[in-house]
Order: structure tokens, then C-alpha cells, then sequence
């Protein structure tokens, strides 16, 4: 049982007021000496009429309250990380790819070249950390063997089942791309395939030596939906299109139709000095 023997501060040993009386309280009672009664819980009526003097339906409110509740009764902690692999995995399957770029050395026009190719059929493109790392180590090695670089870009962005990691992947493959053309034997070129969007436009995408596009490409940071939503404003249709952002704004090289993007890469690959393995096989 705590004790109620009063308990005294001398006001002397007060450096701050040596006039002050002395302090006395009893524990486990309130020291203003007025009993505090215990308030009673509201019913729900007078919920109802606070909801509404704010300009709110208590109903409606308590109904979503209890729909998400239920929702979170239903989730499982593991249940959002078992649904990625098993999307992996039927994606594997259905595109016969293991991730949402390939990457590797080849030759262009017999010009050997280190090139990414991105496919939006696996899981619409999206940035994650395997795609990240592919992409980087294809830039790595480019920087190594003084290979010219070609990434063709097509993307819904960064992936957002892994989070912050899809995030990072846009540092660190901007880092990888500032050390390879820091080397004067380097030569970068971006091509933006519909959609590129995200993460991708706001990383290499749009960080090549020569940017290009293909005609009639959506090519945008935040998708038309997203920047409507979120700023509540209408985006002006065609103002995420190729031509607009190319012919208006500047946004790109060069606008190149795919059939003509191989002779196209090799010209520049000849103007920026890189030439066939046999000088007799240009074609």
C-alpha cells in the first residue's frame, strides 16, 4: 500500500527563489485539492451529432472503418511477397524472359556494341533491383572494353513491389553512366520506345550522348492519370506524345521510325570513330 505521508521541498534549497514556501503534495491525490470525476463515454448519438456539426457522416465513416478492418483481419504479413514471386514466375513463363531487360554484347553493322533491350510485356517494364543491376553491369563492362553503349528504353518505371530498393536503382545506374562517359572513348546512345515513363525517363533514359525517339512514343515522367489525380488538373491530350515533346520542346536528337534506326546507329556510331571489326564489311 503506497503511503500519504506528506512530502516537503524546502524553498532554501531552491537556487532559483530563495522566497518561494514550501512545496507540499500527497501522492495519489490531485494536487489543485478538487476531486476530478471520471468523464462518461459518449453514445453514439452524440458521435453522430459531432460527425455532423462537422460536415461528416458518422455512417458512411463507421461502414469503411468496417470494411477495412475486415480487409486487414484478411491479410497475411507474407502474403504480398509470395504474390510477387509467384507474378515472377508466371511472367517468366508467359514471356519466356527471366527479368524486364536483356542485356549483352553484340555487333552493329559488324561495330561491336554493348547493348540493354527492355521489354514491357514483363511486368510493363518496371525498374527493379535485378533490372538495375543488369543494367549496370552492362554499363560497367561497356566502360572496361570501351564498348559504345545502346539502351532501348521502354518502361511503366520503377517497380513498386520492391519499394525504395526499385528507387535506388536510378542512383545507382546514373552513377555507373556518369563514369563511363567521363572516358573520352565513350559514346551513349538512348532510344525511348512507347511507353517510357518513371523511374527510366528520370534516370538513362534521358542521359544519353544522342537521345532517340520513335514516332508516336509515350514518353512522359508521371502518366497522364497520375498527374491529373494528384494535381487535379486536365492534361492536355498529345502533350506526352513524341512529336509535341520533340518538335516543341526539344526534348530529343532525333526522331528515327524503327526500320531506319539501324542504318541511322551505325552513321553515328561511324561519325563519334567507331568503326567495323573489317573495314570491307559496311553495309
Amino acid at each position: 500500500m503506497v503511503s500519504l505521508d506528506p512530502i516537503e521541498f524546502d524553498s532554501e534549497e531552491n537556487p532559483m527563489d530563495k522566497d518561494m514556501d514550501p512545496i507540499i503534495f500527497y501522492p495519489e491525490e490531485n494536487p489543485m485539492g478538487e476531486d476530478i470525476a471520471e468523464e462518461e463515454p459518449m453514445d453514439e448519438e452524440d458521435i453522430k451529432l459531432l460527425f455532423k456539426s462537422a460536415g461528416l457522416d458518422w455512417e458512411e465513416i463507421k461502414r469503411e472503418n468496417e470494411e477495412m478492418e475486415l480487409d486487414l483481419e484478411g491479410d497475411d504479413e507474407d502474403e504480398p511477397y509470395i504474390d510477387y514471386i509467384d507474378r515472377l514466375e508466371s511472367y517468366q513463363t508467359e514471356t519466356g524472359l527471366t527479368e524486364a531487360v536483356q542485356t549483352g554484347v553484340g555487333e552493329l553493322n559488324d561495330i561491336p556494341v554493348a547493348i540493354g533491350v527492355m521489354d514491357f510485356e514483363f511486368i510493363g517494364g518496371s525498374m527493379g533491383s535485378v533490372v538495375g543491376e543488369k543494367i549496370t553491369r552492362l554499363i560497367e563492362y561497356a566502360t572496361k572494353q570501351l564498348l559504345p553503349l545502346i539502351i532501348v528504353c521502354a518502361s511503366g518505371g520503377a517497380r513498386m513491389q520492391e519499394g525504395s530498393l526499385s528507387l535506388m536503382q536510378m542512383a545507382k545506374i546514373s552513377s555507373a553512366l556518369y563514369d563511363y562517359q567521363s572516358n573520352k572513348k565513350s559514346f551513349y546512345v538512348s532510344i525511348l520506345t512507347s511507353p517510357t515513363t518513371g523511374g527510366v525517363t528520370a534516370s538513362f533514359g534521358m542521359l544519353g550522348n544522342i537521345i532517340i525517339a520513335e514516332p508516336n512514343a509515350y514518353i512522359a515522367f508521371a502518366g497522364k492519370r497520375v498527374i491529373e489525380e494528384t494535381l487535379n488538373i486536365t492534361v492536355p491530350e498529345g502533350s506526352q506524345e513524341a512529336e509535341l515533346l520533340f518538335f516543341e520542346k526539344g526534348l530529343f536528337d532525333l526522331m528515327v521510325p524503327r526500320e531506319l534506326l539501324k542504318g541511322v546507329l551505325s552513321e553515328l556510331l561511324n561519325l563519334h570513330s567507331f568503326f567495323p571489326l573489317n573495314s570491307n564489311s559496311i553495309k
